[in-house]
């Protein structure tokens, strides 16, 4: 089945299910576990988007918002009941382990490069891979997330572009999510990477500059997916496919798509409509 019939396929089966919990009745609380990224929570889209789903479906969403790598593991280990990630290399892997099932493209946004005003090693407009080495080779202070996160991840890719190894006094590793590891970075003066969703939240609070942007090397794809029943039987699974199509709901796409952080789009919606696609349900 290709990608395009199974986003048919989920979100018709999701809509039913959502219908299904408008109209029933229990005393049993309804709820499931949503492991996200700190980037996601940061900007308060979750709080945005998951509010009107409990009130229409009656589901609790507990939401645990840590970097991807976390994230996956927790639902690994049956923790989490579904995701919502940004590291595509590390979904794909999820899933041909066969943890993750449903994997759809939810939106996008960017990643962008961050440092002082007065930018040390000059690297401002240069491509990702060449204002990495700059930074480098000058000894500016660079302040990565460490933590396995989608964004560390994208990091040391662009770095492993530059050819560079990054280590030593000027490359500091926070270990911490991405608000705190900018506002590090402000105090160090010093650059980072950061999705532009959380740089949009957090730059009337730090005095940096967006330096870089722009290209297929900083583009930022969120997918969800839902946690697999057959290896991990006790997650919420029915829970779960509500979630996945509220989130790929025309509604649910329409209210990533609006929304906004001083007048400024944070993200930009991914899954297509069922009608748009009726043509690929086998």
């Amino acid at each position: 089945m290709s990608i395009r019939s199974l986003v048919v396929m989920v979100s018709v089966l999701a809509s039913a299910l959502v219908a299904t919990c408008c109209t029933r009745e229990s005393n049993e609380e309804r709820s499931i576990r949503f492991a996200t990224t700190t980037s996601v929570e940061n900007t308060g889209l979750l709080q945005a988007l998951l509010a009107p789903f409990t009130e229409r479906t009656g589901i609790k969403v507990h939401v645990v918002a840590v970097g991807t790598g976390q994230a996956l593991t927790l639902a690994r280990n049956g923790d989490a009941d579904a995701v919502l990630v940004h590291d595509v290399d590390a979904e794909l892997a999820f899933v041909k382990e066969g943890f993750g099932i449903h994997r759809v493209g939810v939106m996008h946004n960017d990643f962008v490069l961050l440092g002082p005003p007065e930018d040390p090693a000059g690297v401002k407009g240069l491509p990702p891979a060449q204002a990495l080495a700059k930074i480098a080779a000058s000894g500016s202070t660079f302040v990565s997330r460490g933590d396995e996160s989608g964004t560390h991840r994208r990091e040391l890719k662009l770095w492993q572009q530059a050819g560079v190894e990054p280590s030593g006094r000027w490359y500091i590793e926070t270990g911490q999510g991405q608000r705190l590891t900018i506002q590090m970075a402000d105090e160090k003066r010093g650059y980072c990477l950061t999705d532009r969703g959380t740089y949009v939240v957090a730059q009337s609070k730090v005095n940096l500059s967006l330096l870089v942007e722009g290209g297929e090397e900083l583009l930022n794809p969120y997918h969800a997916m839902a946690v697999n029943p057959a290896v991990r039987p006790g997650v919420r699974y029915v829970e779960s496919l509500a979630l996945l199509g509220w989130l790929m709901s025309p509604e649910g796409q329409s209210m990533i798509g609006d929304f906004r952080q001083d007048g400024i789009q944070l993200f930009h919606p991914d899954s297509p409509s069922p009608e748009s696609l009726s043509g690929a349900v086998p």
